[in-house]
């Protein structure tokens, strides 16, 4: 496997970690998503507390993961119903 040996900066601390060569860029701008979020929440509601403002931010990151798999949830219905209506007009025509 073609690893390669990173540190990403979260919240003032360091953090070494092994990633796929693949998936670097991805772990890095994380990292950096994660950095900006936390300086918004600081900004915004004056909180300096580390601990809490990276709470807020897993409950954002949660927040917004479970908005996009019900949206994906929604449209694999969809799709599911589009096709059945398909293959049942396809059957319909055979005959």
């Amino acid at each position: 496997m073609d690893e390669l040996s990173i540190k990403i900066r979260i919240a003032d601390r360091e953090y070494p970690m092994k990633v796929k060569r693949s998936d670097e860029e991805r772990v890095r701008t994380a990292g950096k998503l994660i950095n900006e979020k936390l300086k918004s929440y600081r900004e915004q509601y004056g909180i300096d507390d580390k601990q809490d403002l990276l709470a807020m931010v897993a409950f954002d990151c949660i927040v917004d993961k479970m908005a996009v798999e019900e949206s994906q949830q929604s449209i694999d219905k969809t799709v599911f119903e589009k096709v059945s209506q398909l293959n049942h007009l396809v059957s319909q025509s055979i005959l």
